[in-house]
């Protein structure tokens, strides 16, 4: 334990070291070309690091993925589009992507609309702070810590057993058989889902009160004296006045999703029909060695994911440009 601890601490103080030497070096290096030059290099300089780094852990590994999709399990024989057009005809695979929309669907939804209602109630509630701090509190466990914490409220025991799982205390407290919320199809994949918009809810409200907050108050005012409700104020102005972070929340929300593992994969392992594309990702590439399909699928994942960082990348231009 005092050999793991003190490697810890090592290559803590070298990371940070080596950092702060880049950092110098480069520093040092750019005070050495002629003044002229110093402006435009400057930015690159510093860029650099950063640039290394991307395309050492993300553009390289993205085109070697893309690379290996088109071979067979062994990576030895090119089998052109056939792993594609396996994982869009496994049966397996279509579970995974229908358990993903439902994903999407539900958690984007919920989490991202439950999360504005909350942040305009409780603009207007005496102890707004402390409120806010306990629905974004789950936001600081890690997905495995919280899938480990519903394990226990989820947890099952036969009808004739006490039961040690909360939720299942709750329900045989009240008359009625506990549930296999982990085990029975008709829910487990809702379960599942309840976990990710517990963790979000907090993510959505806090971002879309600091947006309420900026709709100037002669606006909701004005509104006010012209005769609108609370919900006419709702949704001709509130919402409006901060769709583009709403869009911003929810497209956040949609790349967390789309590559969910952490829950699915300490609560079910991916059995009883709650297979996602990022599970059935890993199965494929190391449980069943099938480096092909398992790239094929990494490189789906990753077209899936780009037009919704288009989306936000666009987004922030036009305000930008707003600015």
């Amino acid at each position: 334990m005092l050999q793991r601890l003190f490697t810890v601490i090592v290559a803590i103080l070298l990371g940070c070291g080596g950092v702060i030497a880049i950092f110098y070096a480069l520093n040092y290096a750019v005070n050495l070309l002629p003044q002229k030059w110093r402006p435009p290099v400057l930015p690159w300089v510093y860029l650099a690091p950063a640039i290394f780094v991307l395309g050492g852990f993300l553009v390289i590994p993205t085109i070697n993925t893309l690379y290996l999709s088109f071979f067979d399990r062994r990576s030895e024989n090119f089998v052109f589009l056939d792993n594609y057009i396996f994982s869009f005809t496994d049966r397996t695979m279509l579970i995974a992507f229908r358990n993903n929309i439902l994903w999407l669907v539900l958690v984007t939804g919920v989490s991202v609309g439950l999360g504005l209602v909350l942040a305009v109630l409780m603009d207007k509630v005496k102890y707004e702070k402390w409120t806010k701090a306990l629905i974004f509190l789950p936001m600081a466990i890690s997905f495995v810590g919280a899938s480990v914490i519903w394990r226990f409220i989820y947890a099952y025991r036969p009808a004739d057993e006490p039961q040690i799982g909360l939720l299942n205390a709750i329900i045989t407290s009240l008359g009625f058989e506990p549930v296999g919320w982990l085990v029975e199809q008709s829910v487990n994949n809702f379960a599942l889902i309840a976990i990710m918009i517990w963790l979000q809810t907090g993510f959505a409200l806090v971002i879309l009160s600091a947006a309420v907050k900026g709709i100037p108050n002669d606006v909701i005012e004005a509104a006010r004296m012209d005769g609108a409700n609370e919900w006419q104020i709702f949704w001709k102005i509130t919402v409006p006045m901060i769709s583009s972070t709403i869009t911003v929340v929810a497209t956040t929300v949609v790349i967390l999703v789309l590559k969910v593992f952490d829950i699915v994969f300490v609560m079910t392992g991916g059995n009883q029909g709650t297979e996602v594309i990022a599970s059935r990702m890993i199965k494929e590439t190391y449980n069943y060695r099938n480096i092909g399909v398992g790239s094929a699928i990494a490189v789906i994942l990753l077209l899936a994911i780009i037009p919704v960082m288009v989306t936000n990348i666009k987004r922030f231009k036009e305000q930008e440009r707003l600015r």
